[in-house]
């Protein structure tokens, strides 16, 4: 089911039969939870075989778009290529989940230390794309990433994690954290945007056929001063349509939009001062290149989780619960075994830093909040390439 779609009325009928009991139990654990969800244990058939840790990939589904950066001549077309590229992202991100699996589904939460690497490749002279991601916190867990197009001079960096509450119903997902996208000029100079993530709201829990709606606001911030302001609303609001967006573009020193576009972020958008199409993310987006599961790290989620994946994927929960289990129990283990040796676990690439300069400076410009934000910061200590993938 896809984010467009009307439920069905009758409660629980996107649950499988046999799964309908837990899926209550469930539902009322959600309802009477004081705290963060994120702690709560979901039933098996509701779990996505894909891991938090492997999100960041959604980056760059279309690595086309977020080359094409580089190649904007201005200032205010760089930005609009910034959010063009970014709204692009967003299907990926929020929906492909409902569209492979029937309804949206939770993503397995990732371990301290795990890892995901992969590239996308050099095609038609866009440079090779290569990410980094490591879960650098399991309490509140936090992804840290880095994504880079070096033949072009483009990095992203950034972190993501997420409160959860119930209210009205619905899932409200906070989603903290934020991206940097640096951009090498030709002068020398670099351009940075800051980019904010969007607040979610998962709905149609009542009917099992949950699925995401982005709301709120997000922004894309330049150092130039151009600012991207991208306003999201779900079905009945803008258009009638669920995942619909506003977006504007304003100039340095001004509050006047110079460029305006709307639509819906998971099919297609447009420019409306000249009425051309701005988005369309219907075509087939490019996976991530990975390397063989048997030359994986043992901490590779790919690698990490494969039994549970495959018990998801083949509808045999029992041993998916049961392999997710044993790899929980593995992980507690090993804090207990580092909390009596005196030996905290050390990140593999990230180095974490209280306050980051970039963001501080940059939210300063759009009056934005929190006025400042930790990062974690890439250590450059590891090759992806098509051979340190294969």
């Amino acid at each position: 089911m896809s984010g467009a779609q009307t439920p069905s009325e009758l409660p629980g009928e996107g649950v499988p039969t046999a799964q309908k009991s837990s899926w209550t139990t469930f539902l009322k654990s959600i309802a009477s939870f004081s705290g963060d969800l994120s702690s709560l244990t979901a039933p098996p058939f509701i779990l996505s075989p894909i891991s938090l840790t492997e999100f960041p990939a959604y980056w760059c589904e279309r690595p086309a778009l977020f080359a094409a950066i580089a190649d904007a001549q201005t200032e205010q077309d760089r930005s609009i290529a910034v959010l063009k590229w970014f709204i692009s992202t967003l299907k990926g991100q929020y929906t492909s989940r409902n569209e492979k699996l029937g309804s949206e589904k939770k993503p397995l939460n990732p371990v301290l230390g795990e890892l995901f690497y992969g590239f996308w490749p050099d095609v038609d002279g866009r440079g090779q794309t290569n990410l980094v991601v490591e879960q650098v916190s399991h309490h509140p867990p936090i992804t840290a990433y880095y994504l880079s197009n070096p033949s072009k001079g483009l990095v992203l960096q950034g972190h993501s994690a997420q409160k959860t509450s119930f209210s009205g119903g619905s899932i409200i997902v906070k989603q903290i954290g934020h991206a940097i996208l640096t951009v090498d000029l030709p002068d020398g100079g670099k351009e940075e945007f800051l980019i904010t993530l969007p607040r979610l709201r998962i709905d149609g829990l009542w009917y099992g056929s949950p699925y995401i709606e982005l709301t709120e606001t997000s922004y894309i911030q330049s150092s130039t001063g151009w600012l991207s302001t991208i306003e999201y609303k779900g079905k009945g609001y803008f258009s009638g349509r669920s995942h619909s967006f506003k977006a504007v573009l304003t100039p340095p020193e001004s509050t006047t939009p110079v460029k305006r576009y709307e639509g819906v972020w998971h099919e297609t958008s447009k420019d409306l001062d000249t009425g051309e199409t701005f988005t369309d993310v219907t075509s087939i987006k490019e996976e991530v290149t990975v390397g063989p599961i048997e030359n994986m790290h043992e901490f590779e989620s790919r690698r990490l989780w494969q039994h549970v994946a495959r018990g998801i994927r083949e509808g045999d929960y029992e041993t998916a619960s049961k392999e997710k289990s044993k790899i929980e129990n593995e992980q507690r283990q090993r804090r207990r075994d580092e909390q009596a040796a005196g030996t905290p676990w050390k990140r593999w690439h990230f180095e974490h830093i209280e306050s980051d300069p970039v963001y501080e400076r940059l939210v300063k410009m759009f009056n934005g909040s929190p006025p400042t934000e930790d990062t974690y910061v890439y250590q450059h200590n590891y090759d992806v390439t098509p051979s340190a993938a294969s």
